[in-house]
């Protein structure tokens, strides 16, 4: 693995640890101040305050538990400046359905450390078995 895939496959798993404790103002270091985020049901959030106040509200329902994204690519570029994660997420709320799907995920290194520039969030429906 290069650096840069360990520092994001890191990342990625301290952000997954704080939506667990549903710690919505310390995923703030994580995320670029001009972040652009699609969710699941393909709104759009611009800005990391719009991102924060998301996360806050959702931990405020006291049904939500988390959202788990598990990172299966990370592809950074020649200068190890920008990358790309892909992977699956969950979302998991008490006495409801789960939602499921993919995810791509746009890092870049900021004085020395990766924040998340974008991310795009596709709900996808389970084939029942």
């Amino acid at each position: 693995m290069t650096p840069a895939e360990t520092a994001i496959r890191a990342r990625r798993k301290l952000t997954n640890k704080l939506i667990a404790a549903h710690e919505a103002a310390r995923l703030r270091p994580f995320l670029a101040p001009d972040i652009n985020l699609i969710a699941g049901d393909g709104s759009l959030m611009v800005g990391v305050e719009s991102v924060l106040a998301a996360f806050e509200s959702q931990f405020r329902d006291p049904s939500f538990v988390t959202y788990q994204r598990t990172t299966e690519s990370v592809r950074p570029d020649q200068d190890e400046a920008r990358a790309a994660e892909t992977g699956t997420w969950v979302a998991t709320w008490r006495g409801s359905p789960t939602l499921t799907g993919a995810y791509l995920a746009v890092w870049r290194k900021v004085t020395g450390q990766w924040v998340i520039e974008s991310e795009l969030y596709v709900t996808l429906t389970e084939t029942p078995a």
